[in-house]
């Protein structure tokens, strides 16, 4: 089954069990995410079941596509070994090239 057919049978809203599926998470992570308000989605029906809209996930997916990019590249830069930049931990493992002068203890 391609992939434009299978989009076609699971519809514009999916529950949470197809979002997992779709993340290769459990459901109870996917239902984290949306109670973090990390992943949006609306609740449905007398049952009040959530649901995420399929673009909604897609975009989210393309998101964290962005986010793991960025981040490689931040990792790959010169700065990311500045732990004033970033965020106050060494990312690449290296050690501070600089150290503060401390007075001789009298």
């Amino acid at each position: 089954m391609d992939d434009s057919a299978s989009a076609t049978e699971l519809g514009r809203f999916l529950t949470l069990a197809d979002t997992a599926e779709i993340l290769a998470i459990t459901p109870a992570e996917a239902l984290d995410l949306v109670r973090s308000n990390e992943l949006p989605a609306i609740r449905i029906g007398t049952s009040h079941a959530w649901r995420v809209e399929r673009l909604v996930l897609e975009s989210y997916i393309e998101a964290k596509y962005e986010e793991a990019r960025r981040m490689a590249l931040w990792e790959q830069s010169d700065f990311a070994s500045i732990p004033e930049l970033s965020g106050g931990r060494i990312i690449r493992g290296d050690r501070p090239t600089h150290t503060e002068h401390q007075p001789p203890s009298i």
